[in-house]
C-alpha cells in the first residue's frame, strides 16, 4: 500500500503512531519518565519554546510515549486533525466542553449523558456563566428548533451509557453545521473502530481510555480528537488547563490498544450472545442492547455503527430486592464501576434520578453489564443462578 491511510482500521490499531524515531528499532515506542527536558544552549532553549508538537521541550508537554498514542488514535479517526491526552475521560470531557464554550453560551446536552458529564454542565459551566439545557436524545433532526443565538455546543452520547439510545447523529451535525454550533460526541461506547465519529461529521470524538482502549482495568486516561478546525483551540485548551496523561499510563494504554479489535469482537459476540438469552427469560422485563432487533433504536443502530460492543442493560421484573440478590451472588460478575476490561461487571443503575428533558419509566430493576473474555456460556449459567436468587428472593 501506497499511503498508511489506505490501511483499515484493525491494521491501524496495530501500525498507529509508531514512527521510527519514537520506537528507536524495538515494537513498542519506550516508557520516557520525566518532568524536566535538558538543552544544548540557550539558544535551542529560546527556538524550543516557539514550537513544542511532538519536540521535547517539558514534562507537561508529552514524550513519545504519549505522543505515539495520541497520533494511533487520531489515524483511527479519518479527517482527524489531532488527539489530546487526559487523565481520565471527565477530564477529556471536561477541556474539549472548555475548548469550545465560553461565558454566555448555551450548551445543548442529551438527557441520557453520564453522570459526571451532566454535574460538569450543571456545577462548574453553570458557575461560569454557561447554560446548559438538556434535550431528549430521540430527537433527531428536531434539534435544530432548539438551537438558539448563543447555543455554541450540542454534546452527545451513542449510546447512552445506562440506557442506550441510539441517537440520529447524522441529523443532529446536520443541524449543529447549518447553524454554526460544535458538535462534541462522548464515543467510549463504540470507539472509533465502530463508530469513526470525525468521518460521520463530528467536530470532537471524547473516549474514555480506561475503557476498551485499556481493556484491562488498570490505567485512567482519556482522549479527545478533533477535526483540523477544532484542534488547535482544544490544544490550547488543555495546554492552559496544564492536562497531562502520565507516561506510564498512555504506554500502558498504547499496548491494550493493540489487541482492541480483537477484544471488542469478542466482546461484542459474547455481549450479543448474553443479551438475547436474557430476551427469552420469563424475569425479564426487556434488554437494553441496540443490537437486538426489537430495540427502539436498531434502525439507526444498523445504518450507522459497524458492530456492537460488550456493554448493554437488563430491566428485570420484581423489586429491588430481588435485583440485590442477583447482584450479590454473581460469581464471575465484578461489582463495581467502569467497563470495558478482560473481566465482567455489573452495577445496579437507576436512570431516572439523572433525567430532567424526558421521563425514564423502564418498568422494573436495572442492571447493567458490561460482558468481558469469559466463555458466554459460563455468564449465562451465573446469571441463570442470578435469576433463581431473583425469585425466591421475591417469592415467587
Amino acid at each position: 500500500m501506497s499511503d498508511d491511510k489506505d490501511r483499515r482500521p484493525r491494521t491501524r490499531v496495530v501500525t498507529g503512531g509508531r514512527r521510527p524515531e519514537w520506537t528507536q528499532g524495538i515494537v513498542n515506542p519506550p516508557l520516557w519518565r520525566a518532568s524536566t527536558h535538558l538543552y544544548e544552549s540557550v539558544a535551542e532553549m529560546r527556538a524550543r519554546g516557539r514550537d513544542t508538537h511532538h519536540k521535547l521541550f517539558y514534562g507537561r508537554r508529552g514524550a513519545p510515549t504519549q505522543w505515539s498514542l495520541a497520533e494511533a488514535l487520531t489515524e483511527l479517526e479519518p479527517g482527524a486533525g489531532g488527539t489530546f491526552l487526559y487523565p481520565s475521560g471527565v477530564a477529556a470531557i471536561a477541556a474539549a466542553l472548555l475548548s469550545v464554550l465560553s461565558p454566555g453560551d448555551e450548551l445543548l446536552c442529551t438527557d441520557s449523558a453520564y453522570d459526571p458529564t451532566r454535574s460538569f454542565a450543571t456545577g462548574f459551566l453553570a458557575r461560569f456563566g454557561v447554560q446548559t439545557r438538556f434535550y431528549d436524545p430521540l430527537i433527531g433532526a428536531g434539534i435544530a428548533e432548539l438551537i438558539a443565538p448563543n447555543t455554541r455546543a450540542i454534546l452527545l452520547e451513542c449510546p447512552g451509557s445506562l440506557t442506550f439510545e441510539v441517537q440520529d447523529v447524522p441529523a443532529i451535525v446536520a443541524a449543529a453545521r447549518a447553524r454554526g454550533v460544535v458538535t462534541l460526541l462522548d464515543n467510549t461506547w463504540a470507539t472509533p473502530l465502530l463508530f469513526p465519529a470525525i468521518a460521520h461529521g463530528v467536530d470532537l470524538s471524547i473516549l474514555a481510555g480506561t475503557k476498551y482502549v485499556s481493556g484491562h482495568s488498570d490505567v485512567m486516561i482519556g482522549s479527545v480528537t478533533a477535526t483540523p478546525d477544532r484542534w488547535a483551540a482544544l490544544r490550547d485548551t488543555s495546554l492552559q488547563l496544564g492536562q497531562v496523561a502520565s507516561p506510564d499510563d498512555a504506554w500502558l494504554a498504547a499496548r491494550g490498544l493493540r489487541t482492541m479489535a480483537v477484544r471488542l469482537e469478542a466482546q461484542g459476540a459474547s455481549a450479543l450472545a448474553v443479551a438475547q438469552w436474557l430476551a427469552a427469560q420469563p424475569e425479564v422485563v426487556r434488554v437494553l442492547h441496540p443490537a437486538l432487533p426489537d430495540f427502539p433504536g436498531n434502525a439507526l443502530f444498523t445504518r450507522d455503527f459497524l458492530g456492537a460492543s460488550g456493554l448493554f442493560g437488563v430491566v428485570l421484573k420484581g423489586s429491588d430486592k430481588g435485583r440485590v440478590a442477583l447482584l450479590d451472588g454473581l460469581e464471575l460478575f465484578g461489582l463495581g464501576y467502569s467497563w470495558g476490561g478482560f473481566e465482567s461487571l455489573a452495577i445496579a443503575a437507576d436512570p431516572a434520578r439523572y433525567r430532567t428533558a424526558t421521563v425514564c419509566d423502564l418498568g422494573g430493576q436495572l442492571v447493567r453489564l458490561s460482558i468481558g473474555l469469559e466463555d458466554p456460556a459460563d455468564l449465562i449459567a451465573d446469571l441463570r443462578a442470578g435469576l433463581d436468587r431473583l425469585r425466591a428472593a421475591e417469592g415467587w
